[in-house]
Order: structure tokens, then sequence, then C-alpha cells
């Protein structure tokens, strides 16, 4: 498929999705929702690919949804935003009901989903970056929801998730106040995992982007993905009982062969998934 408002790159077991309207800061359109989900989804289908990062070029991640949509809305014309219409993304990972939503279809996919966050990250910006499995920042990153600002609501879910990365005072904070956060407050508050340089920001991601694809089980990866989004929704005998069985399943996966024996014999892995 031929993207107009996205790049898809893959090199070496790692898909690269770029959000590509940089003049624009990246800001999210209909059409951009539904090419994102068409990459993921090839992504995700492809055997051959074992990580999948989603990035901004340019200056920003994405600056939240296009002012033009937005006007339009005022101006009472409401566009078809039904992005999920678009190439379904196939659950090898989750298969909650949970993550049918718009942008909420990140944890259904069995390969990490790193959020690559190098500029302006705001609004459904932001949204969009809390569905990923893991977040890495450049120190020029600034995150805002804006959404009060806007004269909005806590949008797609972000009312759920948010509270469970940064905790429910620091959830309200950000909402209510639509105040911009820093990198380095932003890392304080568990928004993301890490943060880069601005100069060595795409090379520290590739790098563990590289880690995972090289040295990790790609079993491992999806069934940990699976329960850890999935747990969300269980009591602790629950996700007890569910890890149990998977535990037996992968005692008789080529992965854990593989795992015992790279270690043993002082190796690298060979890992095929299965």
């Amino acid at each position: 498929m031929g993207y107009q408002e996205i790049r898809y790159d893959v090199d070496d077991r790692v898909a690269t999705v770029t959000l590509n309207r940089p003049e624009k800061l990246n800001a999210w359109t209909v059409l951009m929702g539904q090419e994102v989900r068409h990459a993921v989804g090839e992504a995700s289908r492809d055997p051959g690919i074992r990580v999948i990062v989603l990035t901004g070029a340019g200056r920003g991640f994405c600056a939240g949804a296009d002012m033009g949509l937005l006007s339009g809305i005022v101006s009472g014309q409401v566009p078809e935003t039904r992005e999920s219409a678009s190439a379904p993304v196939e659950a090898d990972g989750s298969d909650s009901d949970n993550f049918h939503g718009t942008y909420a279809y990140f944890p259904r996919v069995g390969k990490p989903v790193i959020g690559a966050l190098n500029g302006a990250t705001a609004g459904l910006g932001l949204v969009v970056a809390l569905y990923c499995d893991v977040r890495f920042a450049s120190d020029a990153a600034v995150f805002t929801t804006a959404f009060s600002r806007r004269g909005l609501i806590a949008e797609h879910g972000i009312s759920w998730m948010l509270p469970r990365l940064i905790g429910l005072p620091n959830a309200l904070d950000l909402l209510l106040s639509g105040r911009r956060v820093d990198a380095a407050e932003a890392l304080r508050l568990g928004l993301v995992t890490r943060v880069f340089p601005a100069a060595e920001f795409a090379a520290g991601v590739r790098g563990y982007a590289r880690e995972l694809a090289d040295m990790v089980s790609p079993r491992s990866m999806r069934v940990m993905k699976r329960q850890l989004w999935d747990s969300q929704f269980q009591t602790l005998a629950e996700a007890t009982a569910a890890a149990n069985a998977d535990m037996i399943e992968s005692f008789g996966s080529e992965d854990f062969k593989e795992g015992i024996a790279h270690f043993v014999e002082k190796r690298a892995p060979r890992f095929t998934g299965h």
C-alpha cells in the first residue's frame, strides 16, 4: 500500500511507522489514523518483523488532532472518523473486547510497540502514545493533554490509561490543567520509560529495538504482552491461573528449548517465535 501521511520502513526485523506531516507537527487526521492502523496490521502479520516503532517526522511526534478537523466540527461539518473501518488488526496479542477502540488496538498486536516520542506530544497524540507498550522520549519532547484548554474532555480512554501509568492525583493534575510537561518531568511521573538526549535519540531507540529483535524470544514477548494487558481486567487468582496454563505450554515450545540451548552453549540465540 502506498501511504500519504505516514512512512513505513522495515530494517532487520524492526518496522518503523513514522507520522509524516512534519510541517503540521504531525497533527492527526482521519487518513493518518487509517494508515497507521494499516501499517501496524501489516507489521503484525509479517513473520519477519519482531518489533514495531511508532515515531514522528521532524520536530514533533504528534501535536494532536488537526485543527482543520476540529474547526470543521465547530462549524457543524462532522467528518467520518471511523478509522477502525480500515485494515482490521488481528489479535495475536490480547483478545479482550476492551481493545477494539479506534486508538486502543495496540495491545491486540502480539509484538512490542515502542512509542518513540521525538518532540511535541499533545492531545490525541498523547492518547496514541499511551497505548504503546513502551515510551521513550527525546529530551526535547514536551507533553500536554490539552483537552481542557480546547473545551473538550478526557478522550478515547485516556481517563482509564493515564491513572494506571502515573497515578490518579497526577492524572487529575495533567487532565484538569492541560499544562505542559517536559521530558524530565514526564520521566519522573512515569509517563515515559526513558529519556535520551535529542542527538542520541534515534540511536537509543534503535538499540533497544535491536536488543528485543536479536536477544529475546518473540513467543515470550507475545505471551507476556498479552498477560500484562489482560491482567488489567483480572483478579490475582485469575492472572495466576492463566499464567500457570501459559507456563505449561511454554515448556513445550521451540523457543524454550532454544533459550536453554543458547545459554548452555554460550552463543547468540536463534529464536523462531514457536
